[in-house]
C-alpha cells in the first residue's frame, strides 16, 4: 500500500516542502546559465517535455501508440488547412480575434497541437507534418503574428477572463518554446525572450512579474499550471533562477492544509483527510483536483534527472493524493459527481474524468519503488477491471503515458487492486463531503456550511446550483452504466428542486444570465466585476451560515450531519449589504442526519418546512432510467396491504426496480407524512444547465420519491432508509424493527442499528443530550458500537470546528480504555463512563476509543 497522506504530513511541513527545491544549480555545479552542467540540466527538461508530450522513437514504434500518434497528425492537418483559409483578422478561418479571449486561445492552442504534431516520431506519424521545418517556421510565423496585432501590446490585452492572460495563452505558448526550441534559436532566436517578457508582463495578479504566493489568484491547480510554464520558460531561456524559484513556488502547493496556520492565507489545496478546496471554499477534487494532480505529475517527468529536486517526496505526496483523496471518490471507474464544482455541467463523463486519473497514475508508477509502484499499477487495472466504460489511452495526453498503460495490463504479475477496502465510510469533513461505500453501492453525499460553499456558478456553467450542497445525494449501484443514472442527464433532466436528497421551497427561480443579462453581475461601483471577491462570495460560489456539518466515522460506519441555512448572499441582502438590484434567494429549513451502516443508508429530517410560508418538497430519491427502461413500483402500506404504481400513501416501504438494468433501490419509511411517488417522462436540452453544451434533447424517465409540505404547513420531521439493491422480502424485514429511531427534533437525532448494535447520534443545540446510553454535552457527532467480544467502541467528532472539548457519557456498566487516540480522556462517573474528546483545531475529525 503507498503511503498514507495521514502519515506523510507529520514529516512533510511546508518547511520541508520548500527545502525540496535545490539551489541555484549553477552555484552547485560551478556553471552558469545556460552553460556547462547547467546547460545540460536544461536540454534535459527541454528533452523531457518534448518526450512527454510528443513521445519517442521507442514509444512511436510501439503500435498501442498509433491511433494517438495519427489523431496528432489529423488535427494538425486540420489546422493547417484552417490556417490557409483565415480571413481578415484571423489566424484560423472561423477564429476571428480582436474581441473575444477565448478565440485568442484557441488560436493558440491551434498553433501548439500544428508544432506537436512536428516533434512526435516521424516513423509513428503516418502523413503527418513530423519532424518538417517548414511547417515549424509557419507556427512561429503564426506565434510573431499574435504577438504583434493581438498579444503583445498589454495596453490592449487582458479582456475577459484573468485565467486567459495569465495561464491559458501562456500554457500553450511556454509548451510551444520548448517543443520548436530548435527551430526558434536558428530562425528567430529572440522570439522567445519576447513570449516569455509578454507573459511576465501579463501576470498582473502576481508580484515584480512574477509568482505572488499572497495573491488569490496564484493558488491550488492555478499555481501548478503558472509554475509549471515558468520552469519550461526558464529552460528555454536558460534562466535558472526562473527554473528555480518556480520549482519552490509549486512546491508549496504540496504542502498540506493546515486552516489553523495557513500559509499566505491560502484555504486551496488538499487537507490532512483527504479534501481538496480550490476557489476558497469549494470541494473541488474532481476538476481543479484533476488539474493539480496532472500538472504535479508532469512536473515530476519534466524534472527527471536535471538536480531541480532533491529526492522522491513529489512522488510520495502526489501519491497520497491519490490513495487519499482520488480513490475513494472514483467507483468501478467513475469519478464522483460531488467534487466537480461548476464542471458537474459538462458533458465528460465521470469515465472520462477518471482517465485523466488514470493516466497521472500510470506515470506516478513510473516514478514509485518497490511496493508503491505496484500498489499504483494493481489500482490502474483495478480500475480497467471494474469500470464499466471501456477506458481510451488515446485520450491520454502523453504517449508514453499509452505505452506504459498497455505494460501495466500485459503484466500478469500485477494483482488488480483498489487502494481501500471494498467497505469503508470516508468523511471528507473538510470540504463537507462523505463516501460511503460497500461492494454493490457508493452513496456520496454533498453538504455545505460557513466554510463551505453551497454550489458554484461560473462562465455560464451550472446554471441552476442552488441546492447542490443542500444534502444532495448520489447513490451508485455496482455493475451499472453510470452514464445511464447520473453525470450529464441527471443533471439537465431532473429539476434543481428534486435532486435527490434535497429540501427545497416550490418556486421558481431565474439563472444568473436570466436575472442580468450578462454571465455575472455587473456592477463595479460596489465591487462587482467578474473576476472580483464580491462576485465570488455572493454568485459565483456563496458558503452557506450555519456551522453544523460534519460527523463521526467508526471503521467503515459513519454518521454525517448538516443543518439547512441562507447562504450568505440572502444573509448581507437582508442587512443591506448588497445593491437593490441585487436577487437573492431564501433558503427552506431543514436539519438533517445519516446514519451509514451496511445495508442500508437511515436518513433523519426534522424542522423540514419553511418559515416564509411556501411549499417545500424533501426528495427522498431520484432516479433517471431511458425511455425504453421497463420500471416496475412495488409496495406495501403500513397495514400490510400490497401497494404499486404512482400517488401518496401511508407506504411501510417502497422497491424502485429497473429490469433492464437489474437495478433497484428500496425505501423504508420509517416516520413522518406519506411519502409521494412520482413516474414522468422528461425531455430538457443539456443546454439548460450550461450555456455552451450541445443544444442536444434529453429525454428520461424521472422518478422520484418525495415528500410534500403545502404552502403554510407546519414545521414536520420524517424518518426514512435507503436501500440499495434491494428485494421485496429484504424490505419486508423491516417489519421486525432492525432500526430505531430514539430522537428526531432539530436539536438531537439518533438511531439505533440492533443487528450491528450501533447506536449514533447527532446533537446540534448547546444543552445536555440523552439518546439510549448516550449522553453529549452540545452540539456533537458520536458513534457507538457494542462488539461481540465484550469491548465498546466509539468515535467523537465536533462538525461546529468550533468546540474545544465534546463530552459525552456512556451509561451502565464502568469500562476503562483499551486503546484510545490521543485528545481522548477517559473516566468514571456514577452510573457510566466519561469520556472528554479534545476537538480544538481538529477541523471536524474523529477521535476514537475502545473500551472494556
Amino acid at each position: 500500500m503507498p503511503l498514507s497522506r495521514r502519515a506523510l504530513v507529520s514529516t512533510l511541513p511546508a518547511a520541508a516542502l520548500a527545502a525540496m527545491a535545490l539551489p541555484l544549480r549553477a552555484a552547485a555545479t560551478g556553471g552558469t546559465a545556460g552553460g556547462g552542467a547547467t546547460g545540460a540540466a536544461h536540454t534535459r527538461l527541454i528533452e523531457n517535455t518534448v518526450a512527454a508530450f510528443a513521445g519517442t522513437p521507442d514509444v512511436g514504434a510501439r503500435p498501442e501508440v498509433r491511433a494517438k500518434l495519427a489523431s496528432i497528425a489529423t488535427t494538425a492537418r486540420s489546422r493547417l488547412t484552417a490556417m490557409d483559409r483565415a480571413g481578415q483578422g484571423e489566424l484560423f478561418q472561423g477564429i476571428p480575434l480582436g474581441t473575444s479571449d477565448p478565440n485568442l486561445v484557441t488560436s493558440y492552442q491551434y498553433l501548439y497541437e500544428i508544432a506537436l504534431a512536428t516533434r512526435t516520431p516521424e516513423g509513428g506519424t503516418p502523413s503527418g507534418p513530423a519532424g518538417d521545418t517548414g511547417v515549424q517556421r509557419r507556427v512561429i510565423d503564426g506565434l510573431i503574428w499574435l504577438h504583434e496585432h493581438y498579444y503583445g501590446d498589454q495596453s490592449k490585452g487582458y479582456y475577459g477572463n484573468w485565467f486567459t492572460w495569465e495561464i491559458g495563452i501562456s500554457t500553450h505558448v511556454s509548451k510551444m518554446l520548448a517543443l520548436l526550441a530548435d527551430e526558434l534559436a536558428a530562425y528567430r532566436p529572440e522570439l522567445a525572450a519576447t513570449y516569455v517578457a509578454s507573459m511576465d508582463a501579463y501576470l498582473r495578479n502576481g508580484k515584480d512579474r512574477d509568482v505572488d504566493l499572497d495573491s488569490r489568484f496564484h493558488t491550488g491547480a492555478n499555481l501548478a499550471d503558472i509554475t509549471t510554464n515558468r520552469v519550461l520558460q526558464g529552460a528555454v531561456l536558460g534562466d535558472d533562477a526562473r527554473i528555480t524559484k518556480a520549482v519552490a513556488d509549486q512546491l508549496t502547493v504540496l504542502a498540506t492544509i493546515d486552516p489553523y496556520d495557513l500559509r499566505h492565507g491560502v484555504t486551496d489545496g488538499f487537507y490532512a483527510d483527504g479534501s481538496f478546496i480550490q476557489h476558497a471554499s469549494v470541494a473541488y477534487t474532481g476538476s481543479y483536483g484533476r488539474g493539480l494532480l496532472t500538472r504535479v505529475v508532469q512536473t515530476i517527468k519534466m524534472l527527471d534527472g536535471t538536480g531541480y529536486t532533491a529526492d522522491d517526496r513529489l512522488v510520495r505526496v502526489a501519491q497520497g493524493w491519490v490513495v487519499d483523496g482520488f480513490a475513494p471518490l472514483i467507483f468501478e471507474g467513475w469519478l464522483m459527481e460531488i467534487v466537480k464544482g461548476r464542471g458537474v455541467s459538462r458533458p465528460a463523463t465521470g469515465y472520462a474524468d477518471t482517465a485523466e486519473v488514470v493516466e497521472a497514475v500510470v506515470d506516478l508508477s513510473a516514478h514509485a519503488t518497490g511496493a508503491d509502484a505496484t500498489a499504483l499499477k494493481g489500482y490502474v487495472a483495478y480500475l480497467r477491471q471494474t469500470s464499466k466504460a471501456t477506458l481510451d489511452p488515446s485520450a491520454f495526453v502523453s504517449p508514453v503515458s499509452i505505452a506504459a498503460y498497455a505494460d501495466i495490463l500485459a503484466d500478469s504479475s500485477i494483482p488488480a487492486r483498489d487502494l481501500g477496502p471494498a467497505e469503508r465510510h470516508v468523511a471528507f469533513n473538510a470540504m463537507d463531503r462523505t463516501v460511503h461505500r460497500r461492494p454493490g453501492y457508493a452513496f456520496a453525499l454533498a453538504r455545505s456550511s460557513s466554510r463551505i460553499s453551497r454550489y458554484e456558478y461560473m462562465s455560464g456553467e451550472n446554471l441552476m446550483p442552488w441546492f447542490q450542497g443542500d444534502g444532495a445525494h448520489h447513490l451508485y449501484l455496482s455493475g451499472q452504466d453510470q452514464t445511464q443514472a447520473f453525470g450529464i442527464d441527471y443533471l439537465t433532466t431532473v429539476p434543481p428542486h428534486r435532486l435527490a436528497g434535497v429540501t427545497a421551497p416550490v418556486e421558481t427561480r431565474r439563472t444568473v444570465p436570466e436575472l442580468y443579462g450578462t454571465l455575472w453581475y455587473d456592477n463595479p461601483e460596489r465591487g462587482f466585476t467578474s473576476s472580483s471577491e464580491a462576485q465570488n462570495t455572493y454568485v459565483y460560489f456563496p458558503r452557506s451560515t450555519h456551522p453544523f456539518s460534519g460527523g463521526a466515522a467508526l471503521g467503515p460506519y459513519g454518521v454525517a450531519g448538516f443543518v439547512q441555512s441562507d447562504d450568505v448572499a440572502y444573509a448581507a441582502k437582508q442587512s443591506g449589504g448588497l445593491p437593490d438590484d441585487f436577487v437573492v434567494y431564501r433558503d427552506a429549513d431543514a436539519t438533517k442526519s445519516w446514519f451509514l451502516f451496511d445495508d442500508e443508508i437511515v436518513v433523519l429530517a426534522a424542522g423540514v418546512g419553511d418559515t416564509a410560508g411556501r411549499a417545500v418538497t424533501t426528495t427522498l430519491d431520484t432516479r433517471i432510467a431511458a425511455p425504453s427502461d421497463t420500471l416496475a413500483l412495488t409496495g406495501r402500506l403500513r397495514g400490510g396491504a400490497p401497494w404499486s404504481g404512482t400517488g401518496t400513501a401511508p407506504l411501510e416501504w417502497l422497491r424502485y426496480a429497473n429490469a433492464t438494468r437489474a437495478a433497484s433501490v428500496g425505501y423504508v419509511f420509517l416516520d413522518g407524512p406519506p411519502p409521494t411517488v412520482t413516474l414522468d417522462t422528461v425531455t430538457r436540452s443539456r443546454r439548460a444547465v450550461r450555456l455552451s453544451n450541445p443544444d442536444l434533447p434529453v429525454t428520461k424517465q424521472l422518478f422520484a420519491v418525495t415528500v410534500e409540505r403545502s404552502a403554510d404547513a407546519p414545521h414536520t420531521s420524517m424518518a426514512y432508509a435507503l436501500v440499495p439493491n434491494a428485494t421485496e422480502h429484504q424490505l419486508g424485514a423491516y417489519a421486525r424493527r432492525p432500526l430505531t429511531v430514539l430522537a428526531n427534533t432539530t436539536r438531537l437525532q439518533a438511531v439505533v442499528h440492533r443487528g450491528l448494535r450501533i447506536t449514533a447520534l447527532n446533537a446540534f443545540t448547546p444543552g445536555t443530550h440523552r439518546a439510549g446510553r448516550l449522553w453529549v454535552r452540545g452540539p456533537g457527532s458520536v458513534l457507538l458500537r457494542e462488539r461481540q467480544d465484550g469491548t465498546v467502541a466509539i468515535a467523537v467528532s465536533d462538525p461546529t470546528t468550533e468546540r474545544d472539548t465534546v463530552p459525552v457519557v456512556i451509561r451502565g456498566r464502568r469500562t476503562r480504555a483499551v486503546a484510545a487516540d490521543d485528545g481522548v480522556r477517559v473516566g468514571r462517573v456514577p452510573g457510566g463512563t466519561r469520556i472528554v474528546v479534545t476537538t480544538r483545531h481538529a477541523y471536524g475529525r474523529s477521535f476514537t476509543a475502545t473500551l472494556r
